[in-house]
């Protein structure tokens, strides 16, 4: 039998016992079972439930998508923002050669655009691309979300001057609504292969769907055995049977109970590199589902080892104010062990002969004591390796989890009416037609 993702929660026993957070758990079923039945706040939105079965029809079209790109260039512009890229960019890095753009063995580079507005990241990502034998795709609901849909004009005026409108359209996917909408239109007036965003779906939870699983395929990344972890995954955590060994419910239970004895920080923690991304994917799905109404938790995360010699410090003995939840990988893919020196000037052959990954376990752990010792509440995810399988369980596990605890904080788990209030201050200023009074009195506060 495959062995799952599990949850350890000893090193929270100061703050919180497990008891009580089985009792929460068993009190949040009821979030659960509303989940299940489709009536909770924002049931409109509950589409990624079911995407682990739901998406399986569509994944050959999906692959064989991302086949094309592959075979007709070296490398692919992925344009979106927020929910559109941070999914798949977790999914890329965490399951990518760390070094993979400086590969010379037929790599296909998958690079990110629209996920900003910076002049500079644009024109020397086009500097890269006049070298580059390159495809695009574009996701958007809309069409008009200003970053990505700058971004897709200016590539796309590019790609058309460099191989051609009729050429330039055979490369370019758009990942878009299914009937209405700019990109949409603009998809059917120049013939552009399309992937649909389900209307029941919003973009942080959607990575299961073509907006994460098309580029994660043109990486070169097994999207069956990824939605297949997510499958099994949800075969775990949508059942209301046994509050006390599902996963999400422990997990949203223990971070509730932590913010209500004054910890209002959660801070991600991986101790390998690949898996930053994957930190700012779950950054975004617990920051924009949960912080409204003046509730949430702040998603805040570290690389460590690397953060313990900038972050380390503060961790350990600022304000007792926050709680980690630490992605822990048992195995990792491949083995480097560390040589034998004659002379022993680093004074480090206490560790020859060992494994690279047996020192950075110890690190974990040595980090776990001590920030116990230091009084900051750990949760610790744990999953055998950083693969395909794993990883769909991981972004299913949190996505669950989530949604159970928006239902807790009392808040609607997927809006996001915040996000528009710099949008429209921005229009102001730039005299979008029909703002332009909006931006008279804005520029007087200047």
């Amino acid at each position: 039998m495959k062995e799952n993702l599990s949850i350890n929660l000893k090193n929270t026993s100061k703050f919180i016992s497990f008891e009580e957070i089985v009792a929460h758990a068993q009190q949040s079923v009821r979030h659960l079972d509303n989940l299940n039945a489709g009536v909770g706040p924002g049931n409109d939105f509950l589409g990624w439930l079911s995407l682990p079965d739901d998406i399986l029809v569509q994944l050959e079209k999906i692959e064989k998508t991302a086949k094309h790109l592959r075979s007709v260039s070296d490398t692919t512009v992925v344009i979106g923002i927020g929910g559109s890229y941070l999914g798949a960019r977790a999914v890329v890095e965490a399951l990518s050669h760390s070094f993979a753009p400086l590969l010379k063995n037929n790599h296909h580079d998958v690079i990110f655009a629209g996920q900003n507005i910076c002049e500079d990241y644009l024109s020397e990502l086009i500097e890269l691309l006049d070298g580059r034998n390159y495809s695009i795709v574009v996701i958007s609901k809309s069409g008009t979300t200003t970053e990505p849909a700058l971004a897709f004009r200016i590539l796309k005026d590019h790609l058309e001057k460099k191989v051609g409108k009729l050429n330039a359209a055979e490369r370019i996917i758009a990942v878009t609504d299914a009937k209405k909408g700019a990109l949409r239109s603009l998809a059917e007036t120049n013939g552009y292969e399309t992937f649909i965003i389900p209307d029941n779906i919003g973009g942080r939870y959607s990575v299961l769907s073509p907006v994460g699983l098309l580029p994660i395929a043109i990486a070169g990344i097994d999207i069956r055995t990824l939605v297949k972890g997510a499958k099994s995954m949800e075969e775990i955590t949508r059942n209301n049977k046994h509050a006390e060994t599902n996963p999400s419910l422990l997990y949203a239970s223990a971070r509730n109970l932590l913010l209500q004895n004054g910890k209002p920080i959660e801070i991600m923690v991986g101790f390998t590199p690949k898996l930053h991304f994957f930190s700012e994917w779950w950054k975004q799905l617990y920051g924009e589902s949960e912080g409204k109404d003046g509730k949430g938790i702040f998603p805040a995360s570290v690389d460590l080892t690397t953060d313990l010699h900038s972050m380390g410090q503060y961790i350990q003995d600022g304000q007792r104010i926050l709680f980690e939840t630490i992605i822990s990988v048992k195995n990792p893919v491949r083995k480097l062990t560390i040589p034998l020196e004659k002379d022993d000037s680093d004074q480090l052959n206490y560790l020859a002969g060992k494994r690279l990954s047996e020192v950075n376990h110890n690190a974990e752990l040595g980090t776990t004591l001590a920030h116990t010792d230091g009084n900051v509440p750990i949760i610790t995810i744990t999953i055998p390796a950083l693969d395909e399988y794993y990883t769909g369980q991981l972004i299913y596990f949190f996505e669950m989890a989530c949604a159970i605890s928006g239902y807790i904080l009392d808040v609607n788990p997927f809006d996001q009416p915040g996000v528009e209030a710099y949008k429209k201050n921005m229009f102001a200023l730039l005299n979008k037609p029909g703002f332009e009074e909006a931006g008279k009195k804005l520029k007087e506060r200047l």
